[in-house]
């Protein structure tokens, strides 16, 4: 059966899921294309209902090896004019998942871990979906985020993540400034991103260390520089004073997983 009409219960809900606090209240989130669904069949998330444009699946544009792989979960079939209403997406690929966000939720720090990324109050989701992605290429496995950081289930970071966010741990801290005093405790260094320091990101040993990366606007707050065992910089050879959150966190990340690295 192919739905047609937007009244629809299962329609409403999926529109529903573009809003933080249903997402929150169902305990789901929404992922769209061909490779974000085949990230998430791959990386075992759990899936709930996959949802099929019926007349893109006819003009063939979903491989048809990926119609094969997701016949065994729970497929809805819809019209081209229902899934534009579902979709966030200006040029659709007619496919979208429904993701159990339960499933992806952390709540332990593995403080054995050799390295942290700690984002203080990053509020742009194409920053929060770079730094996930980025995140992901260095194998970093858990990041650390304020509350009141951008939803790292907002449909933009999720598809800014390109499948990243079904590897990587985004544990949502209540209180920041108690979690890196924890941190510290395990005798983990904490480094923060500022643009008053002198100390370069090149002379800073990265082993056991946590790096906070700060706000668009304002940077990292206050009462974290005042707990951070040191204040980093990216030198500015230019006459550019600072760089966009995302880039400054994959020069620093990189720098930090860089081999024979000459460390004063």
């Amino acid at each position: 059966m192919v739905i047609t009409s937007k009244d629809n219960e299962f329609v409403k809900h999926v529109k529903k899921l573009k809003e933080k606090k249903y997402r929150e209240e169902f305990q789901e989130f929404i992922v769209e294309g061909i490779k974000m669904i085949q990230e998430a069949i791959q990386e075992e998330a759990k899936i709930n209902q996959i949802v099929i444009c019926e007349d893109c699946k006819n003009s063939g544009s979903i491989p048809k090896d990926l119609l094969y792989e997701i016949a065994k979960y729970d497929c809805i079939y819809v019209n081209e004019k229902i899934f534009l209403q579902m979709t966030e997406v200006s040029n659709p690929q007619g496919i979208l998942a429904i993701i159990d966000k339960s499933n992806n939720k952390e709540e332990f720090i593995n403080f054995k871990a050799n390295m942290f990324l700690i984002l203080d109050n990053i509020q742009d989701p194409g920053n929060m979906g770079t730094i996930l992605r980025t995140a992901d290429s260095i194998n970093l496995k858990q990041i650390l985020v304020s509350k009141d950081s951008s939803d790292i289930y907002n449909p933009k970071v999720v598809r800014s993540t390109m499948g990243a966010i079904f590897r990587v741990k985004v544990i949502e801290c209540e209180d920041l400034e108690k979690t890196i005093k924890e941190l510290k405790k395990h005798k983990i260094k904490v480094y923060a991103t500022d643009l008053k320091t002198d100390i370069s990101i090149y002379n800073v040993d990265y082993k056991k260390s946590a790096i906070i990366i700060g706000n668009e606007a304002n940077g990292v707050s206050n009462k974290l520089l005042e707990i951070a065992d040191k204040r980093i910089k990216i030198p500015m050879l230019g006459k550019t004073e600072s760089l966009n959150a995302a880039v400054a966190t994959s020069i620093i990340l990189y720098e930090a997983v860089r081999p024979n690295r000459n460390l004063k």
